[in-house]
């Protein structure tokens, strides 16, 4: 009986040793996934995010090539009248929208543009870029007006005249509209006529237009200055 104890005890000792061994592979195969899992994410981590960094500086290289588009001039847009027309319809009415725009750079260019649609915000981009396409350059001394002017178009009249420096835009809505966006400062205007916003403002571009300085009128008819101030 010892002797076959004995060897019950000692064939569980035997068998426990292979089973030890197998188990111990198989724990550091199961660690070297993980550590190649481990340094994959660490590897594959750098490269991502060295490119997510050049995609995110690519958006700021393109905005700074091109500096004409963010340092171009300046427009000032302004409304001058929003007008709603109402069509009645079976069922209802139907409304729609016509604006009246003036944009200018405030350095001598100006224009006017009308826009109809059925919002008004769709109705001012319209006149907004009618504006754009129809800017003129208008004559303007000193932040003011070369010389007094009377226009007339349609049934309004107006009547512009310079002022000294400090004087300010002494004008209504419609015409003060026109004269801030071409630039002037210190002009006095009086409105004689019709109040239709559209006839003003075309009556004070009209104006605008056609002033000039004295250096323009002589050169146009083939003198100089000099010459007239002799005279």
């Amino acid at each position: 009986m010892s002797t076959e104890e004995q060897k019950e005890k000692e064939t569980p000792a035997k068998v426990a040793a292979p089973a030890e061994a197998a188990a111990a592979p198989a724990d550091s195969a199961a660690a070297a996934p993980s550590q190649g899992r481990a340094s994959r994410r660490e590897g594959g981590n750098a490269p991502r995010s060295g490119q997510r960094a050049q995609r995110r500086e690519a958006p700021s290289q393109r905005r700074g090539s091109d500096p004409v588009a963010e340092d171009g001039p300046q427009l000032v847009e302004k409304v001058v009248h929003v007008n709603r027309c109402a069509k009645v319809v079976k069922g209802g009415r139907r409304f729609s929208f016509s604006a009246l725009v003036v944009v200018g750079d405030r350095n001598g260019k100006v224009g006017q543009g009308f826009g109809k649609a059925n919002e008004v915000s769709d109705a001012i981009r319209k006149g907004t870029d009618a504006a754009k396409r129809a800017m003129k350059k208008v004559t303007v001394v000193n932040d003011t007006l070369p010389h007094e002017i009377y226009s007339e178009f349609g049934g309004a009249k107006i009547v512009l005249k310079p002022a000294a420096p400090g004087t300010g835009l002494v004008a209504g809505e419609k015409v003060r509209a026109v004269l801030e966006a071409a630039g002037v400062s210190n002009v006095i205007a009086k409105s004689l006529g019709s109040s239709n916003a559209a006839n003003v403002v075309k009556a004070t571009m009209q104006a605008m237009l056609s002033m000039r300085t004295a250096d323009q009128v002589l050169s146009a008819r083939g003198k100089k200055k000099k010459e007239q101030a002799s005279v």
